[in-house]
Formats: structure tokens, C-alpha cells, sequence
């Protein structure tokens, strides 16, 4: 008898862990195949590091396929084209097609740069949300320091990516300064944020002041409720936007040395798919992580459609964090499992938050139960120990990745120490 087939688009942080977590769930009940595009993982949290030469893209990749095969879970790294929800079918990138069952949608999504006139590597910054791009950033870093002078460090409207923009600026800050060049190069933080630590979350303990505070010390001055009007060799037109609506201020900030994060949309293979993506190509999901349209079709991770916090002067949008990412995973491996058995789901993810943001000399940590407020939980510090962890972390969860387990026993008793639960009660 023919097993049901669960497909897996994406081999991310998301994608990788949940492959493996629902081979866990489900056993030899169904067939597990992973489609990816490529067949090597990174670990993005580290790409900040690699733009300044403090990691090599070898120590952040692993090869998927041998550690899919040995847990028995299909692979290609084709990649898809399009995905045909009522026909339950894949177009694969070679023109192939893999027919499933049940769908689990975990593409990250696309980089829109080119919705700012020259945003992003093609144009006249730099990334760091692929490893590509920020070996890219790490060329053009050496060449900066040589010819050092101004860089601005940021967001740009409709990121929902902030994290990683604060942590850029204070490990370049951290980088200057061991290279003894820091009193030459002025910086500016630029972010569509309505203010320094909302994250698109509205803050997280005092993350405003904690921030506020990290930027003033290491002399980074700010410009929140920005939009990038334009990018051109050397220079960014900002906007700086008031609460009505109106432009408050502009600003020709000059640089010798830019990463501005983009927005971000769906992936093509989804984009304009009546029912299951929303207008911007983000899968719609109920709390079950399942789409209402196509109930075989679940999703998680950054490509998942989750509406902004509330009415900003310049759009914003909601972050997916690692932990937060993790939740939906085992959310959607115990509803497959109950699928399955011929049952209804019944699980869903807290959607908490651990977040560790490196600065590269120290960090800020922080903990949302959940990461949507109004929380059970919310608790922010920072500290030393917070770089030192986030080393720790990396390397911890690039061995998972290598082993092919999602949440090993002494982990899962680490979290329920601290109180930290993937699913609600």
C-alpha cells in the first residue's frame, strides 16, 4: 500500500529542522521528501560575521543530502517553480513534478531590493541575508577599511528583519575599533522603526532603552520612521517621516560603506496563488499552522503571513525568530502525526521568543512569551555573556544539523527548565 507522501519546500533553518522532526513524528507511516534549492544549508545568524571576515562560508555550511539520506528522508535540490495546491503537485526547477499529500511550505522568502532604486549588492549596498551576499560585504569591507570614511547601517521600510541590522552595526563598530580606525568612520543607523528597539515588535523589555543606550555609547547616531527614497553611488536619499504621515525632515546621507536590509516578499513559486498566499506572496495560515484553503498545506517560518503590530508612520513588519520558527515546527510534526491517525489537529505553537543579538564585544538577549504582545513573558539584558552564548549557539545548532535531529532529550529538558514550551497547553 502506498505511503502518503509529505513534501518539504525548503531546506533553511526551518525546512532542515522540520524534515527532520516530522520523519520523528510520523516514522514509516509516510514518506518525507525535502525539495531545496541547492544542497547545502547555512546558518544565517552568522552571516553578520562572515561580512567582517570573523567567519569563512565553510564554517557555517553543511551538506544536506548524505544527512537526509541516512535518516531517510528524500531530497533534491532542484527547487520548485511553482506550487499547484489543487492538483497537490509540485512543478519542480527541472521541469519535473512531485505529487503529496500533505505540504509543508518552508521557502523563507524573497529579497525585494529592487523595490528601492539601488538597493543591494546589484546596486550600492551591501546584505547580510545570504551567505553570498555577505562574503560579498566582507570584500568590500577590506576594501573600505583601506579607504575608510562614512557608513550607514539599517533597515529600509517593510523590512521585518531588525535584528540583525542592530547586530551589523555593532560588530562593525566592535571591528573598527580592534583595527584602530573606528575615529574615522561616522555612522548612522537608518530603520523604518517608529523607534530604536521596537523590532518590529513593539519592544521587548526595555530593548528601546538598552539600544538607545548601545548607540550613544559607540557614538552611532539614528534616524527612526525612515524611508530610502534611493540609493546612488555613495549617497541615500532619507525620508524621515512624522506621525501624520508627512515628510518631517530629509536627509543625503553620504557613505563610503552601506548594508541596508530589504523588504521582504513571498518566493515565485508561490506568489499570486489565489488562497494560499496573501498579496505580498506570504502562505496563510490558522493557528494550526495550516492554510484555510488548502487544509493539506501547512507553513512556518518567515514565509508565513503574520500582520504587522499595528499603524505605523512607515510600514514595518513582524519579525520570525528562530525559536518562534521552532514552535511552528513541532506545531505542524504533532498535527501531521495526528493527521495521520485519522484525527483532527489539534496543536499550536506559542510562537515564544529566545533571541540572542551578538555586538561582537557583547550582545543583548531577550525572551517574549509570546513574541507577539501582550506577553506572559518579557524580559530583555545584555552582557558579555551574550556574545559568548550566541558563539556557543552556533555551533551547537550547526552539530544538530549535521547529526539530523531537530530537538535532541537534554535540550527539550533545557527548555522546560526555563520555562521555554514549543507548544500550548
Amino acid at each position: 500500500m502506498k505511503k502518503p507522501v509529505i513534501a518539504i519546500l525548503g531546506a533553511g533553518l526551518g525546512g532542515s529542522v522540520a524534515a527532520f522532526e516530522i520523519k520523528e513524528a510520523v516514522g514509516s507511516k509516510a514518506e518525507v521528501m525535502v525539495v531545496s534549492q541547492g544542497d547545502t544549508f547555512h546558518f544565517v545568524p552568522s552571516n553578520p560575521w562572515v561580512a567582517v571576515g570573523w567567519r569563512k562560508r565553510e564554517a557555517i555550511e553543511v551538506h544536506l543530502p548524505p544527512i537526509m539520506a541516512k535518516k531517510k528522508i528524500g531530497y533534491t535540490g532542484v527547487g520548485a517553480r511553482r506550487v499547484h495546491p489543487q492538483e497537490n503537485r509540485l512543478e519542480l526547477g527541472d521541469g519535473e513534478s512531485l505529487f503529496y499529500d500533505y505540504l509543508v511550505i518552508a521557502t523563507g522568502p524573497e529579497l525585494a531590493f529592487d523595490e528601492i532604486e539601488g538597493l543591494g549588492p546589484e546596486g550600492f549596498t551591501q546584505s547580510v541575508c545570504h551567505v553570498e551576499h555577505a562574503e560579498r560585504a566582507a570584500e568590500a569591507f577590506e576594501a573600505f577599511a583601506r579607504k575608510p570614511g562614512p557608513i550607514v547601517v539599517g533597515a529600509v521600510q517593510g523590512a521585518s528583519c531588525y535584528g540583525p541590522a542592530y547586530e551589523f552595526a555593532m560588530i562593525l563598530d566592535t571591528e573598527l575599533r580592534r583595527r584602530k580606525i573606528r575615529d574615522q568612520v561616522p555612522m548612522t543607523f537608518v530603520t523604518a522603526e517608529p523607534y530604536v528597539g521596537h523590532l518590529g515588535l513593539d519592544g521587548v523589555g526595555d530593548t528601546k532603552g538598552l539600544l538607545e543606550s548601545e548607540m550613544r555609547q559607540r557614538h552611532i547616531s539614528f534616524i527612526t520612521n525612515a524611508k530610502v527614497a534611493r540609493v546612488t553611488e555613495g549617497h541615500m536619499a532619507v525620508e524621515e517621516i512624522a506621525e501624520d504621515g508627512s515628510v518631517k525632515a530629509t536627509h543625503d546621507l553620504p557613505f563610503s560603506y552601506s548594508m541596508m536590509l530589504p523588504a521582504f516578499r513571498g518566493v515565485p513559486a508561490v506568489m499570486g496563488v489565489e488562497g494560499l498566499a496573501n498579496p505580498r506572496g506570504f502562505i496563510l495560515a490558522d493557528k494550526h499552522q495550516r492554510n484555510p484553503t488548502y487544509p493539506n498545506v501547512f507553513s512556518l517560518g518567515v514565509c508565513v503571513a503574520i500582520p504587522p503590530m499595528g499603524k505605523t508612520p512607515v510600514p514595518v513588519g513582524v519579525p520570525k525568530t528562530g525559536f518562534m520558527i521552532e514552535s511552528m515546527v513541532t506545531a505542524i510534526a504533532e498535527n501531521l502525526k495526528e493527521l495521520l491517525a485519522g484525527a483532527e489537529p489539534t496543536h499550536q505553537a506559542t510562537w515564544n521568543a529566545i533571541c540572542l543579538a551578538d555586538f561582537g564585544d557583547s550582545g543583548v538577549a531577550f525572551i517574549a512569551q509570546p513574541q507577539i504582545p501582550p506577553r506572559n513573558l518579557n524580559w530583555a539584558a545584555e552582557g558579555r555573556w551574550v556574545h559568548l552564548a550566541k558563539i556557543g549557539f552556533e555551533k551547537y545548532f550547526l552539530s544538530k544539523i549535521r547529526r539530523g535531529e531537530a530537538t535532541p532529550f537534554y535540550e527539550k529538558l533545557a527548555l522546560d527548565i526555563i520555562g521555554a514550551r514549543k507548544l500550548k497547553t
